[in-house]
């Protein structure tokens, strides 16, 4: 196992390393009395900018997350008015709770991945397809990889710039999950949550128990793998952790681009991974790449609508990931041979402007390019800002993108009264899906539920659970989040909308013949649902209808 300490690093990545880790003390006397000066400044009636340029220290500009440090400290000293309005005004980033929950990356040890894959960098200090010093990559690697402690940073750096850490959703990469051994699955699994749970657990049960009522709760618990892989028994194994999302890596829905790149698996195998999936209840995401070895802009448009023209896919999640060729790929021998050509930014930029309008309203675009830092990029697209950039083209041509996440309340106030429910009803999977959602008139998203209704064509996966059941695969209410307990005046998180999906989610299963309705719970939901007359059944939460 690889870590920043003795792994084989070069000068140029420990100089980043370096200045990675001292952007993160927040014990230098010198930043610390600056701080101080802003805090003042600002909670004088300053603006916070100028205070920022008129008080820099070690020759930079303090970050935000540096003032909210300071700003704890002076006011749990009793130097400073605890101020949630001047807290605000200091939160660093508050997208990463704008969408109902605070998440927390981390990443597995190295380990061999059964794919061959040409596109992906291979770099022997990180699990396949990671790059050392990606943003997460360094601090999986400052914590040897270890979950508990990735974890646990991840959820101080969190709070240090204001954000709650009540609802948490667990998000853990490295290539393929499924592919590790399944007692380091367990562990891995065991070791986050004690690190919400703020305490070790005897067992991986024990430590899910724990959740249940701790003041930071698993409110989601992803994987990402192949769809080569997927099978009822991992399936099962990935519902006893606790897995309610699958991130699943399609790529591409041509066979030719997929055996050209050396992927090891077929359009079919994709067809079957989504039915599988689906029929356990689990939130699909899939991941897709433009600009692979053989893709023309042309064809990678008519790809991209397959995914949801094709009843067997539609996913409900997606993230875009725009081929990035780097040097410790088997890719880059095919560039330098004259193989391979990257679509230049602009053929990029309108493949993008092009696709998003195509995107149903069921489903959300998590990503729109990989964070990989610019100085690895051999050749091809170095922009950071494409999603900004396709969304400014959109709207010139008087286009928009109806995904979820361009939808989302986010931090607006709204109230009952101004939401009205939307019903959209799509086949998948050999079975019906129902999305409700509760719109505003200006069509932004509030909330939603996803509903499965199987028929006798879907897998029949012969788990006790799910026999005869619809399936509650997501409930998700949007807004800012809020610590456990609290309440504010218009945030959609308190207007009691997931009660009344859950009812029309259970009127509609009823009047459709399922005598049981099951939710996909995730640990630290486990309460909310039980409270709405759900029982613990195996791996679910089961409902009778009768």
């Amino acid at each position: 196992m690889s870590d920043f300490t003795t792994g084989d690093y070069t000068e140029e990545e420990r100089l980043r390393l370096d200045a990675w880790k001292r952007a993160r003390d927040y014990s230098d006397p010198e930043r610390r009395a600056a701080a101080r000066a802003i805090l003042l400044e600002v909670a004088g009636g300053g603006e916070l900018r100028p205070a920022l340029h008129r008080h820099p220290a070690a020759g930079s500009y303090l970050s935000k997350d540096f003032l909210v440090a300071e700003y704890r400290a002076m006011t749990a000293a009793g130097e400073l008015r605890d101020d949630p309005a001047l807290l605000e005004r200091l939160r660093m980033k508050p997208v990463r709770t704008l969408s109902g929950v605070a998440t927390v990356s981390v990443l597995t040890r190295p380990y061999p991945c059964p794919g061959e894959c040409l596109f992906c960098p291979d770099d022997e200090r990180m699990p396949k397809s990671y790059i050392a010093d990606e943003p997460g990559a360094l601090r999986a690697a400052q914590n040897a990889f270890d979950p508990f402690r990735q974890a646990a940073s991840r959820l101080a750096s969190l709070e240090s710039v204001g954000h709650p850490t009540g609802k948490v959703e667990l998000l853990i990469l490295g290539g393929t999950w499924s592919a590790y051994p399944r007692d380091y699955r367990e562990d891995f699994v065991r070791r986050l949550l004690d690190a919400l749970n703020g305490e070790e657990s005897a067992s991986l049960a024990d430590a899910q128990r724990k959740n249940e009522r701790a003041p930071r709760r698993n409110v989601g618990l992803v994987v990402e793998t192949r769809p080569d892989v997927i099978a009822p028994d991992e399936l099962r194994h990935m519902r006893r952790l606790g897995v309610t999302k699958i991130q699943v890596g399609v790529q591409s829905l041509a066979d030719d681009i997929l055996a050209l790149n050396r992927r090891g698996h077929t359009v079919a195998d994709t067809r079957r991974a989504f039915r599988l999936m689906r029929a356990a209840g689990f939130k699909i995401q899939a991941h897709w790449m433009p600009n692979l070895l053989g893709a023309t802009p042309l064809g990678d448009r008519a790809d991209f609508e397959r995914l949801f023209s094709d009843p067997e896919l539609r996913p409900d999640e997606i993230k875009i990931y725009p081929t990035i060729l780097v040097r410790s790929s088997g890719l880059y021998e095919r560039f330098e041979r004259g193989e391979y050509h990257p679509y230049s930014y602009e053929e990029l930029l309108e493949l993008m402007a092009e696709i998003k309008p195509l995107i149903p309203p069921y489903c959300r675009v998590n990503r729109l390019a990989r964070d990989i830092p610019v100085h690895h990029v051999a050749a091809g697209n170095r922009h950071s800002n494409l999603r900004e950039d396709a969304q400014r083209l959109l709207a010139e041509r008087g286009l928009r993108c109806r995904c979820i996440r361009c939808r989302e309340v986010r931090g607006r106030k709204v109230t009952r009264a101004e939401l009205h429910l939307e019903e959209l009803e799509y086949q998948a999977g050999n079975g019906r899906e129902r999305f409700f959602s509760f719109d505003t008139a200006d069509d932004r998203l509030a909330g939603y539920l996803r509903l499965s209704l199987p028929d006798s064509k879907s897998p029949q996966l012969d788990w006790l659970d799910l026999q005869g059941a619809a399936i509650i695969r997501d409930l998700h209410i949007y807004g800012r989040t809020l610590p456990l307990g609290e309440t504010s005046t218009g945030a959609a998180q308190h207007l009691g909308l997931g009660s009344e999906l859950l009812a029309r989610a259970e009127e509609t299963a009823r009047a459709a013949g399922y005598p049981r309705l099951a939710v996909i719970a995730a640990i630290g939901t486990r309460d909310y649902y039980r409270e709405r007359g759900f029982e613990d059944g195996e791996l679910y939460l089961v409902k009778k209808l009768d």
